[in-house]
């Protein structure tokens, strides 16, 4: 066989079901060698839509989600997505096709040094330079893609390498042991845990990727401990439980903020930094922090932790939980706050104005949506309502890309989503800017039999950025721009296409578009009068005594 037929082998071995990606000339061998593999290969409209396939998948599953482009601007344009994955700790592996070997070390037509081109945006990557060395790289990339933190990795096969004849086979994968933390740390957690008045749990996306929102849950309700989720920790405790505080993470203060006023500890859980950043909620650097990951904290002067509690998060909490006592408590402040976040929530459920407000449309789409259902937000002013108001009862229903924050993910995405659980009802939710990004997938949608939902909120301009500008100038420049007809847009590729007209219109609109067989549209036009009012509440926000 040759290195490019040794690959899809080694790749077969990882478990890989799909590869996302645009056929070219470099990579034509490999395209070869997955005609009579077990692998589909899923032809996308632009790599980086392929990219964000990859991305979410592997948010999904846990497993690494392959890409596959040529050289030049095929790679270039992976960078996005890789970049993404990488940032929001999902595990990817990107393939590109290059030159011969022969001729790098000239000028060369679409050469560019790709393993440097990727370095700053993977965790890991490498070129194959020579056949018998493919197993080793293949599975090194799936090994470091898929460890905490996961992220992205790339492999660069050269056209001639790739033709290459070559005798070999994949390596076995390794088996995973669990890493369990030192008595000491739970002990030191366990005691500042007991003592604390206002404890707070922070709870991040390492709790999901570690399966660990049932020790979540139930450290939280033995304890009596509020919980708040960052955008990407969404559903590590179900949203209707009595100590939930729902999602923190926005840029303006929010009831949530009252409870990292008052808190004399934080337990982090599977908190990451890049998720939302220590110095917005402890910027003096006072609050004592517990630190629960399967990883060491990151160094930051808001994030020092009393105690580090490095291992498995599941087995983590259960001892740490055994070692703490806090009977006799009264209830955390946070736990005042749950009413007021309740009442806010449900002031827009009969709101009738036209243009919909965001809070009303993200209200009736969770009406609609299955507790396993799965949304999958797009970047712009609609995401910070997203995170806000889109609640979850389970573990990835809501995924909002916020390491990276990459606009154009959701339509590739929602994708991805229906491979993984072609069952569920999917919903890309999207703003008019962000969709033109990516809206060419919706043919590769249709084409691989992913029906799905995607939902734009119409405002006609960059709505995330006038709301910074108004914020800090008092007025905004250079965000404003024409949309096509949503609708005619989606027949015209043959999907379905709906617009909303009033208030009254989107829950049935959105129930019928979920029936559908094949993708729908649904253009709704949005409010964005509301950014400017939620700052001036946030602005003017009084903490419960």
């Amino acid at each position: 066989m040759n290195t490019a037929e040794l690959l899809v082998k080694c790749l077969e071995n990882e478990g890989v079901k799909y590869v996302f990606g645009l056929p070219g000339e470099e990579n034509m061998e490999v395209l070869e060698s997955l005609k009579d593999s077990s692998i589909q290969f899923i032809t996308t409209r632009h790599e980086q839509g392929a990219a964000f396939m990859a991305d979410v998948y592997g948010r999904l599953t846990g497993k690494a989600g392959v890409c596959l482009s040529t050289l030049g601007p095929g790679a270039t344009n992976l960078m996005t997505g890789v970049a993404d994955a990488n940032l929001d700790g999902a595990p990817l592996v990107a393939i590109t096709g290059q030159v011969g070997t022969d001729r790098m070390h000239i000028e060369s037509h679409q050469y560019l040094d790709l393993v440097a081109m990727f370095s700053p945006v993977t965790k890991w990557n490498a070129q194959i330079v020579r056949p018998s060395i493919t197993p080793e790289i293949v599975r090194k990339a799936f090994k470091l893609a898929q460890t905490e933190k996961p992220g992205a990795v790339h492999i660069d096969l050269p056209e001639n390498i790739a033709s290459m004849a070559v005798e070999g086979q994949p390596l076995n994968r390794d088996r995973r042991e669990k890493i369990y933390c030192a008595y000491q740390s739970m002990n030191e957690a366990a005691s500042a845990i007991s003592k604390a008045v206002n404890p707070l749990i922070l709870v991040g996306n390492g709790a999901l990727r570690s399966n660990a929102s049932e020790a979540v849950t139930e450290f939280a309700t033995q304890l009596n401990i509020p919980v708040a989720n960052t955008f990407m920790g969404k559903g590590a405790i179900p949203y209707t439980h009595p100590l939930s505080l729902w999602t923190t993470g926005l840029q303006q203060r929010d009831f949530i903020s009252c409870a990292f006023d008052k808190a004399d500890l934080v337990i982090a859980i599977g908190y990451d930094l890049i998720e939302y950043s220590p110095k917005k909620w402890n910027p003096k650097g006072t609050i004592p922090i517990i630190h629960v990951g399967a990883n060491a904290a990151e160094i930051d002067s808001s994030y020092i932790p009393i105690a580090e509690i490095v291992g498995d998060i599941s087995d983590s909490l259960h001892e740490i939980l055994r070692r703490s006592d806090r009977t006799g408590k009264p209830d955390p402040y946070g736990v005042k706050l749950r009413s007021d976040i309740r009442q806010d929530y449900e002031r827009y459920a009969n709101d009738d104005g036209f243009p919909i407000k965001p809070q009303k449309i993200i209200y009736d789409l969770r009406q609609v949506m299955g507790p396993e259902d799965i949304v999958i937000s797009d970047v712009g002013a609609h995401k910070m309502w997203m995170a806000r108001h889109y609640h979850s009862d389970r573990p990835n229903t809501c995924l909002i890309s916020n390491g990276f924050a990459a606009m154009g993910i959701a339509i590739p995405g929602a994708i991805a989503a229906k491979f993984v659980n072609p069952e569920l009802k999917v919903v890309a939710v999207t703003g008019d800017g962000g969709f033109m990004m990516n809206c060419q997938e919706l043919e590769t949608a249709l084409r691989v039999g992913t029906a799905f939902v995607t939902l734009i909120f119409n405002d006609g301009g960059y709505g995330l950025i006038e709301w910074k500008q108004e914020d800090q100038f008092g007025s905004s420049s250079f965000i404003k721009f024409g949309n096509p007809d949503f609708v005619k847009f989606a027949e015209s590729m043959g999907l379905k296409g709906y617009r909303v007209q009033a208030a009254t219109d989107l829950v049935p609109i959105l129930k019928e578009a979920l029936a559908s067989e094949v993708p729908v549209v649904i253009d709704c036009p949005v409010d964005y009068r509301e950014n400017a009012r939620f700052s001036q509440r946030a602005g003017g926000l009084c903490c419960p005594i």
